[in-house]
């Protein structure tokens, strides 16, 4: 396996010679003052151009993802110039007016953002993403703070969408699907996102309803596109959690350029201000490039890579947490021996293909290859005490524990180890014509897995070893001793070889017209997923297949107010994933059904003007019906499934944002949600889901002193109610339903600019060296709010009572960051 995953990296290198961007299309007819069309207009770009035929129609191929100045000009009229950037293949039709007395002038770019409001798609700016503080910075860290999303850690990239798990979310780079690693259990040992965000030029998000084109997945859709240089560049983000430097540029002859990030992060500035004394030594780092080469007008190839190497290495100490009322403040201290050492090492590598056969079609071909090699390793004893604390103010032991009430002790060890190569290979085709569009593609993915599961727990409270509370063994225990062997409290014991193939497709069509002059845009289309499991240990299983039809259509109406109405919807389906088919035992079982789910949503955009500035509201109601559900648990960041289609559920709620300019020039935006969803497991009545996020309030504002413009305020904010805190090992999720404490976090960066391209230094002075250059203090949890990600359970000997403790996220926490591009 890892042989033939490093001839495919040789082989990507290899031919990483890479191009120019793809093109675009700038087409219309070219009028005068009284709307006659113009023959023989000149319209040109750098040293590219065409002219305009005896009906005034012109049609010129430009480059796509940057800005390209345009100029009209003919010989008796004045010239017209302009920006613009559109987007790969995009067709946008412009008629111009060329004017007799004024040269005209204009920076507004036009760009391909309306059509995805139409498609109800949420757009992200790049440089907002940049610069919003965040304990985990980047693109999931502005997504956190948009309706329908919710995340309750800050250590961690991964975010559920409306009722949706982790699992659940698609995740592209450049059209490339791109995936995380399988063992990662708790935040902090993430690191690092894929998406790098020095090197994103768009970001679009869908929250759900999404297009036949997208893959197999519930909840919602993150589409990244990277940059496509223009010229040679740099850029260094430094701070104290880590730093990011990143570079690009662009050939002469304009068919060769590349981007390249590489990242380093250290989290133990966060996990050492937690309430946990432990010696922490992560490391996270990354290189990343995108390189793309144009061998002719027709024919271009992009090459993606990944290299990705994680180090965790945990040693805790000392622990204490307090808990209970006011009245009756309790104490959990703990004492640790052993550690924890994980290692996650991925290598990602994709070839893109894409050959523009004439203005109407285009095809693409892409090949992508993923590998993963982590191991999990951890011998970690816990001695715990429960006991009182004095609440006595004026008292010199305040804070103290008093005495302990119970003692126990706690031994986890796993020695986990997985080894996962996935390859894709898969065909795109676009062809437009007029006002229609149709879109296809086929599929085939191989994910071959190597698994070792090797896990166990074992309690001991009092001098008893506790046994599992299973069925047919009454544990009353320390009152009456146990004769019968010493197992754990829980064992998970597992060797799997399973290999996935899959072959999926998709077909859609796309119109745009108008009907009274209403525009009308409508999209209809269907996926099918043929998939089967095989494997030296996993039983033989019949391959399964699903059919997703799926549908959208946007009316604007022909009003003075400019709204647009939305209806989405459509059957979706996820086949399972590995970590799908493995059960909380470790066995694979090939028989997991896909779950299904309907989706119907109904949006309206309201774009007006408030205070002579634009705002738009955005407004989403939603309902999901699920069905051959796989019920799961959530353990921080690791999901582990039943392997078993034996619930059927249901999400509903709404989403309401309003952005736009409350601060003149600068974007922010207010975020309101509510969702309920719930499950019914083997028909015994609906209960809570684990991402049952009632209410999602979130707040992104940016703002800068008008006497002082360089100084620039960035403010995230996120409220939401607290989602289920879990269940202990084996026990029924019927009887743990409690919420754990509402998650309340304002992350707080100030920055200032010392140069830009409107702030240059004396001729000479040093610091012009740089294009831009900013200093910035961040304080993240402002407010010091104590955020709980799951439950601890801990049973106390001489009561039989069983507590749950909260395991508390970050406090407040201070960050300096320098913020360079050359």
């Amino acid at each position: 396996m890892k042989n033939s995953f490093l001839f495919l990296l040789i082989s990507f290198l290899f031919i990483s010679i890479s191009l120019k961007a793809q093109n675009a299309t700038l087409k219309g007819i070219i009028l005068d003052e009284k709307n006659t069309p113009i023959q023989g207009a000149n319209v040109s770009y750098e040293n590219s151009g065409t002219q305009s035929d005896k009906n005034g129609v012109y049609s010129l191929s430009i480059p796509s993802n940057q800005d390209v100045t345009i100029n009209i000009s003919h010989i008796s009229l004045k010239n017209l110039r302009f920006t613009v950037n559109l987007e790969d293949n995009q067709e946008y039709e412009l008629n111009p007016v060329l004017k007799s007395d004024i040269e005209q002038i204009s920076e507004v770019i036009i760009s391909g953002r309306e059509r995805k409001v139409v498609e109800g798609i949420t757009t992200l700016d790049p440089e907002t993403i940049r610069t919003t503080p965040s304990a985990n910075a980047g693109v999931e860290g502005l997504l956190k703070s948009l309706p329908g999303v919710s995340s309750n850690n800050e250590l961690s990239t991964q975010y559920a969408v409306r009722g949706g798990n982790y699992d659940e979310n698609l995740v592209y780079v450049n059209e490339i699907e791109v995936y995380r690693p399988f063992l990662i259990r708790s935040g902090q040992q993430e690191g690092l996102s894929f998406v790098n965000t020095d090197l994103v030029r768009n970001v679009d998000f869908s929250a759900g309803g999404f297009q036949a084109k997208y893959g197999d997945k519930l909840s919602s859709v993150l589409d990244i596109t990277y940059k496509r240089p223009t010229g040679l560049g740099a850029t260094a983000d430094l701070s104290l959690l880590g730093g990011s430097i990143s570079a690009e540029g662009i050939s002469k002859s304009k068919k060769l350029s590349a981007i390249l990030g590489v990242r380093y992060r250290d989290n133990s500035l966060l996990v050492d201000a937690k309430n946990t004394e432990t010696n922490f030594t992560p490391r996270f780092a990354d290189i990343q490039t995108y390189i793309s080469y144009n061998f002719s007008n027709k024919f271009e190839l992009g090459v993606l890579g990944n290299v990705a190497l994680n180090t965790y290495d945990y040693e805790p100490l000392t622990e204490q947490v307090n808990f209970g009322t006011l009245q009756t403040v309790q104490a959990l201290t703990v004492f640790y021996q052993g550690q924890e050492k994980d290692r996650y090492k991925t290598f990602f590598g994709a070839l893109k293909g894409t050959y523009k056969a004439n203005d109407r079609l285009t095809l693409k071909l892409i090949a992508s290859g993923y590998h993963t090699q982590e191991q999990e390793y951890y011998d970690i004893l816990a001695a715990y005490a429960l006991g009182t604390v004095n609440t006595d103010i004026g008292s010199e032991d305040l804070g103290e524990v008093e005495f302990s009430e119970g003692v126990g002790a706690q031994l986890t060890h796993a020695r986990n180890d997985l080894d996962a190569l996935i390859f894709n290979i898969e065909h795109k085709g676009t062809y437009t014509k007029d006002t229609h569009q149709f879109d296809w593609g086929i599929k085939y993915t191989s994910e071959d897995i190597r698994d070792r599961l090797q896990e166990y727990e074992i309690i001991d409270s009092a001098g008893f070893s506790i046994r599992p509370p299973i069925n047919d063994f009454i544990n009353e225990q320390p009152y009456i001793p146990n004769a019968s062997p010493l197992v754990p409290f829980t064992e998970v014991r597992a060797t799997n070889k399973a290999r996935i193939d899959r072959v999926s497709g998709y077909a859609q069509y796309s119109l745009r017209t108008n009907i009274n002059d209403n525009e009308i845009w409508a999209n209809m289309g269907v996926r099918t997923h043929h998939w089967n499991v095989t494997g030296a240990t996993v039983a033989s299983s019949d391959s399964q297949i699903t059919v997703s039809p799926r549908a959208q259509i946007a009316i604007k109406p022909d009003w003075k107010t400019d709204m647009i109405f939305r209806v989405s919807g459509g059957w979706y389906h996820q086949p399972p994933f590995y970590r799908e088919l493995r059960d909380s035992l470790g066995v694979v079982r090939p028989a997991v059904k896909a779950q299904q789910s309907m989706h119907l949503v109904l949006g309206n955009d309201y774009s007006f003007k408030l205070w002579e500035r634009p705002f738009k509201l955005t407004s989403e109601i939603y309902y999901k019906k699920l069905t051959d559900v796989n019920p799961y648990t959530i353990e921080n960041v690791r999901i582990r499934y039943r392997a078993t289609n034996n619930a059927k559920a249901y999400a509903q709620g709404f989403d309401v944002r309003l952005n736009g300019e409350f601060v003149p020039g600068t974007e922010s935006w207010v975020s309101l949600g509510y969702l309920k969803t719930e499950e019914n497991i083997d028909n015994r009545g609906y209960i809570f889901r684990p991402t049952d996020q009632r209410l999602k309030i979130g707040v992104l504002f940016q703002d800068y002193v008008p006497s002082i413009p360089s100084l620039k305020m960035y403010l995230n904010m996120v409220y939401q109610t607290g989602v289920p805190g879990g269940s202990p090992s084996y026990a029924d999720p019927y009887d743990y339903q409690i919420r754990l404490r509402d998650y309340r976090r304002a992350d707080l960066g100030i920055s200032y600019v010392l140069v830009d391209k409107d702030k240059r230094l004396r001729k000479g002075h040093f610091l012009n060296t740089f294009k831009e250059l900013s200093l910035g203090f961040e304080i993240y949890n402002i407010f010091d709010n104590l955020n709980a990600i799951t439950n601890t359970f801990v049973r106390d000997a001489s009561t039989q009572l069983q507590f749950s403790i909260p395991n508390y996220l970050t406090p407040r926490v201070f960050n300096v960051r320098v913020n360079m591009k050359f």
